[in-house]
């Protein structure tokens, strides 16, 4: 009898908690910080969490995910998505730089908000030992448009590079060196 009693108290107090959850969203997979943040990035959670204060600082399931919101820092996935990691601006002031690359010199998996370096492998006379040179480092991809050709696979690649406004300076000299030779990006972290 005592066994039937604790048994029926212990039922009686979790369905008395069940309902103290909050829904919030997390990540699916990794995003990158500057990416846009869509349903489709996200899951739903079920929490309970040990005071309002604290599920206040996630984002609510419950509510619109207003469009437009971009990450202000990497999340990894699974992490439940802060408020405080979300922005409606587009981040820093950042001048967009297009690059041209053979397919190949762009890591298939790139995304938007990854950190980059671009190089430059200079053409084939340019003396007995070429080198490569980094022409941008630690740049923050904003686009990998997708290839939107008909005909097949293209042959080059663009991807645009955010350069942040303070360090327009070196654009003169990266664009001349780009032109010197073929581009690579690669991805750091």
């Amino acid at each position: 009898m005592t066994i039937v009693a604790v048994s029926v108290l212990l039922g009686a107090r979790l369905l008395a908690t069940a309902d103290d959850t909050v829904a919030v969203w997390a990540a699916r997979g990794d995003l990158p910080a500057g990416a846009e943040v869509s349903l489709a990035d996200l899951e739903r959670q079920d929490l309970r969490f040990s005071s309002p204060e604290l599920a206040t600082s996630y984002v609510s399931a419950d509510e619109v995910l207003p469009e437009g919101m971009v990450l202000t820092r990497d999340v990894t996935g699974g992490e439940l998505l802060p408020r405080a990691a979300l922005s409606t601006g587009g981040g820093p002031d950042l001048v967009e730089v297009p690059v041209a690359l053979p397919s190949e010199a762009v890591p298939s998996t790139l995304r938007a908000g990854e950190v980059v370096d671009v190089w430059v492998t200079p053409a084939a006379a340019a003396g007995p030992e070429p080198r490569a040179v980094r022409v941008l480092q630690e740049v923050r991809v904003v686009a990998v448009p997708r290839n939107s050709s008909a005909l097949g696979p293209s042959s080059t690649r663009q991807v645009v590079v955010g350069l942040p406004a303070e360090d327009e300076s070196v654009l003169g000299t990266a664009l001349a060196r780009l032109a010197t030779g073929t581009a690579v990006i690669v991805r750091r972290g």
